[in-house]
């Protein structure tokens, strides 16, 4: 079978998580690939995402690693057989495919943890807001970029509306809550719409006012989203080449300690909410 051409960050993250084992077990790829009876180039291209593994291999390699984690094994055997193509799969070759990968990460998580200070959250934008949000770019993108970007976005809101919901939680800046990025009828339709999410229980908001003293993480925008196991979380953050996934387990850890760190300045939710409705009569 022909090595995939383009990977997930789920298909890249399962071949990660084999690769740290490997290591973890002080064993080279050529050792790895002789126990199973194929070749380095297969071995590299599996842990690269390049290629797909069964869950009979994963069990395999578990246990020429030694691997004693039962949870961890059964929870790279469940991304090893995942076949979910969800909503996201019609924007393939229309968006750039880590639009694709945020919404395939949302859809796995078992819970959401987001800290925003610019923006409203993309899962709680309105179609409008986003409009201006992506129509802000330079150069401005046609009418047939624009849109699918909007779409998408509104369309990640999935996770929030099924049946199960995920968990998510939001920290907002007041700065987010104020900037006008279109008109004042969009501002307050958009803060409208958050506490009608808040209404229906759906999300958590917490915010950061202004006069809170001691909050210093202005430039602390991150999605932190669950996985089966505290190992295999990943934290998303916007940078200057894209979307970043960051997975080290010392990284995530820094990032655990930062949520923690911000929520202690933000407000309860009962009083963020009616924090968002006076702002929503001051528009």
């Amino acid at each position: 079978m022909a090595p995939r051409s383009q990977p997930t960050a789920r298909q890249v993250r399962l071949g990660t998580e084999l690769r740290r084992l490997r290591e973890s077990a002080g064993l080279k790829a050529r050792e790895v690939a002789a126990l199973l009876s194929s070749t380095s180039a297969q071995m590299s291209q599996i842990e690269a995402g390049l290629a797909g593994v069964s869950e009979q291999r994963v069990r395999r390699l578990a246990a020429h690693y030694a691997c004693a984690d039962g949870a961890l094994i059964e929870a790279l055997v469940a991304m090893a057989a995942d076949r979910t193509r969800g909503w996201w799969e019609e924007y393939r070759g229309v968006l750039p495919p880590v639009f694709l990968d945020v919404a395939e990460t949302e859809h796995h998580g078992t819970f959401l943890r987001e800290v925003v200070t610019s923006h409203i959250p993309g899962l709680l934008q309105t179609p409008d807001y986003a409009r201006a949000v992506f129509g802000y770019m330079v150069p401005e993108l046609p009418a047939s970029e624009l849109m699918p970007r909007v779409e998408h976005r509104i369309g990640r809101r999935a996770v929030l509306e099924r049946e199960a919901p995920v968990p998510y939680e939001t920290v907002i800046h007041e700065a987010a809550l104020r900037i006008l990025v279109s008109t004042r009828r969009v501002a307050r339709t958009q803060l409208q719409k958050v506490l009608e999410e808040i209404e229906h229980g759906r999300v958590t908001v917490r915010v950061i006012p202004f006069s809170r003293e001691g909050f210093a993480g202005a430039g602390i925008e991150m999605m932190y989203v669950g996985g089966p196991l505290p190992r295999l979380d990943t934290v998303l953050r916007d940078a200057p080449h894209g979307t970043a996934f960051i997975d080290a387990e010392s990284q995530l850890a820094r990032f655990r300690d930062l949520l923690n760190k911000v929520g202690k300045a933000a407000l309860q939710p009962v009083e963020s909410r009616d924090f968002i409705h006076r702002l929503t009569k001051e528009l």
